[in-house]
């Protein structure tokens, strides 16, 4: 009897052996042979689940999107009830960062994605509707006058730190203090007097 495949299942493990690849090797390296030799299955099998590298692409940051959000969900559940604004967006925020080998591995995934969609606006249409929701629910939970601002400013501040971490400049501790930096200056200048 042949065994039963979960075409789920192989989506991602081709989608792990893609973010190995773009992590240890660059994005330039990724490709369907070598994304089949790092999972241990023939190109052909790859090519029955991804006809191109772009949907390849784009499933391996789902998947690193799915990670993340389900580190932000664990993270911010053990806030309990009611947490500050100030702490909610700390605890999102670190939740996202890469600050250990697994959210690295994740980040050089998110910003060869990124990369590549820099030449391929095609392939970010769906980042600027999620862009767009994140700026959102971060605005509405600032108390400042000009939130929307205030809400992109905090984005690119953690893309930024993102960046510094994976380059190897900011050590956890330094982006962590940079990010609790901006913070108190937000809710501080928006409390009164």
């Amino acid at each position: 009897m042949p065994k039963k495949v979960d075409p789920q299942e192989r989506r991602t493990l081709i989608a792990d052996a893609l973010m190995r690849v773009a992590a240890e090797q660059g994005l330039e390296a990724v490709s369907l042979r070598h994304v089949a030799a790092e999972a241990g299955v023939s190109a052909g099998m790859v090519q029955h689940y991804f006809r191109t590298k772009d949907e390849m692409m784009a499933f391996a940051l789902a998947v690193v999107r799915d990670r993340s959000q389900i580190r932000v969900t664990e993270a911010v559940a053990r806030l309990g009830d009611n947490p500050s604004p100030r702490l909610l967006l700390r605890t999102m925020i670190a939740a996202l960062l890469p600050l250990d080998e697994q959210t690295r591995s994740d980040g050089r995934v998110a910003l060869a994605f990124l990369a590549y969609t820099a030449v391929r606006p095609a392939a970010a249409a769906g980042l600027r509707e999620e862009t767009a929701q994140l700026i959102a629910f971060i605005a509405s939970v600032l108390p400042a006058p000009n939130a929307n601002e205030a809400a992109a400013g905090l984005l690119a501040l953690m893309e930024g730190l993102g960046v510094y971490l994976l380059g190897g400049q900011y050590t956890a501790e330094q982006a962590l203090s940079a990010l609790d930096a901006h913070l108190d200056m937000i809710f501080n200048s928006a409390a009164p007097g």
